[in-house]
């Protein structure tokens, strides 16, 4: 179970590595645009620029694109050979699962209005856990069916052709299913948030708990339109950005938003770099640049997905860490008193925009509570990484040994691939091909057709057999290019 959670965390960071980019482009838009958070006029040709960068972020960070983003990335990703048809299917399950719980088909079959709790539920439907449901869906019909052999009068279907029929039959029982567990689970979120809520500053650190811990299965917006918007009475979103203050509500305004700022803007970070002092010498410079990234992204305008999906499924019991770390974060936060708002997350864009706000209050302490986030994520992902050996961005165990210093003695990359493939048997006894940064890894059908000095003459640093199924091959980090051209024979 903990190798198919780990690769599929792996597969996430497809689609997870689109993120920063709309991350950066959001921060430089609302910093030459203030008014697309403050509203007002947006006249001028560098506010337009803004406009036109926040615009361009939200075709990515929305959720519903992510979400999208996640069923095709998982498809690919969780797929034996990462072929592009398993991303068709895994978009296929997405479209075909969000359109049948969608509020108007779920309203005309099950009668549920809209407005009512069960009908709130369907409109949050395109989230992320249905989005990673999709890819596996799809990547699972893709591997198990991509050889069907049909008829002759249904050949045309046969093969990778008809993994997107399969595909969509599972999906509507998916969605067939969804339809009476998903109003059960949000609801159930739903009282949850009402309870909470009663529960002053201890009620702020367990809301911000159990958002970090629902993200990855999409949840947390159930949470958030409790606090966040009118669904009980509460608002705190919509009544800080409306310029109203604590006098004008029951609770203190701000007190279920201003918990993230220190924990997005200094707290990730911090996390971030605990990861990459603990990343494999001969991974350091990939981790820097998957976390470097997430780690800017998330100070400047609080988009924390690209950093969070980069390791939570390869280590659940740090991402669950971290979640406590932010509940603890946000109680001790509401009772120092800072107040800061967000309309889109808790970034510096954020605070700047939020700090003249009438419900901003004691602003000045994020420096300190930064530096205490920072610091205490720091040491403790660091503790917890070297201290359990958890798999981190740059600690995959995608190999054994050191492979950066492997070299490839030939740089004609077709020969290589053509004597690899003699070595092993030929393409009928290859069963899968992958590659991680170093190595070939492969699966074979029969393992006394393996040669291994045939395969060494290519001018590969080492040939390692896991097991009888398993083979791989230590080719340095021109192996992208060695895999490529084995693909090609192997087709």
């Amino acid at each position: 179970m903990m190798k198919w959670l780990q690769k599929l965390g792996k597969s996430l960071m497809l689609p997870v590595a689109v993120l920063p980019v709309a991350g950066i482009l959001s921060g430089i838009g609302y910093f030459l645009c203030p008014a697309v958070m403050q509203g007002g006029d947006i006249t001028g040709a560098i506010p337009m620029i803004g406009y036109f960068l926040t615009q361009a972020a939200l075709a990515l960070i929305d959720g519903a694109i992510i979400a999208l983003l996640f069923a095709v990335g998982v498809a690919v990703g969780m797929s034996d050979d990462h072929d592009g048809t398993a991303g068709l299917a895994g978009l296929v399950s997405w479209l075909m699962i969000t359109h049948l719980l969608s509020p108007g088909v779920v309203q005309t079959l099950a009668g549920i209005a809209p407005d009512t709790i069960q009908g709130m539920a369907f409109a949050k439907i395109q989230n992320a856990l249905i989005g990673i449901i999709a890819g596996i869906i799809g990547s699972t019909c893709y591997n198990k069916f991509k050889n069907t052999r049909l008829p002759d009068w249904l050949a045309f279907f046969s093969g990778k052709r008809c993994v997107a029929i399969v595909t969509a039959m599972f999906s509507i029982i998916a969605a067939a299913i969804l339809l009476f567990v998903w109003p059960i689970v949000f609801g159930g979120l739903t009282a949850l948030g009402q309870s909470i809520a009663k529960m002053g500053a201890v009620g702020a650190g367990l809301y911000a708990f159990l958002n970090r811990l629902l993200i990855p299965f999409g949840l947390h917006h159930a949470l958030n339109n409790v606090f966040w918007f009118d669904t009980i009475g509460l608002g705190d979103l919509s009544n800080f950005w409306a310029g109203k203050t604590s006098a004008d509500v029951t609770w203190s305004l701000g007190m279920y938003m201003s918990g993230f700022f220190p924990c997005m803007m200094f707290g990730v970070p911090g996390a971030a770099l605990a990861m990459i002092h603990c990343a494999k010498s001969n991974k350091k410079k990939i981790a820097i640049g998957i976390l470097a990234s997430a780690a800017l992204c998330a100070f400047v305008c609080g988009v924390t997905e690209p950093f969070e999906f980069a390791f939570m499924f390869m280590a659940p019991a740090l991402y669950l860490v971290y979640a406590i770390l932010y509940g603890i974060f946000t109680f001790v936060t509401v009772l120092l008193g800072f107040r800061a708002g967000f309309s889109f997350s808790a970034g510096a864009t954020d605070l700047l925009f939020s700090a003249v706000l009438p419900a901003a209050a004691k602003t000045w302490l994020i420096i300190p509570l930064g530096i205490a986030a920072f610091a205490v994520f720091y040491l403790v992902f660091r503790f917890m990484i070297t201290t359990f050996n958890l798999k981190t961005p740059g600690r995959e165990d995608d190999d054994e040994a050191d492979d950066s210093a492997a070299k490839l003695a030939n740089n004609d990359y077709t020969q290589v691939a053509t004597i690899i493939l003699e070595g092993l048997g030929g393409k009928e006894n290859v069963k899968s091909i992958d590659n991680c940064i170093t190595r070939l890894r492969l699966e074979i059908n029969d393992y006394t057709k393996v040669d291994e000095k045939k395969i060494k003459s290519a001018g590969v640093a080492g040939v390692i057999r896991p097991s009888q199924k398993s083979v791989q091959v230590i080719v340095g980090t021109q192996v992208q290019f060695v895999a490529d051209e084995f693909k090609k024979l192997c087709k």
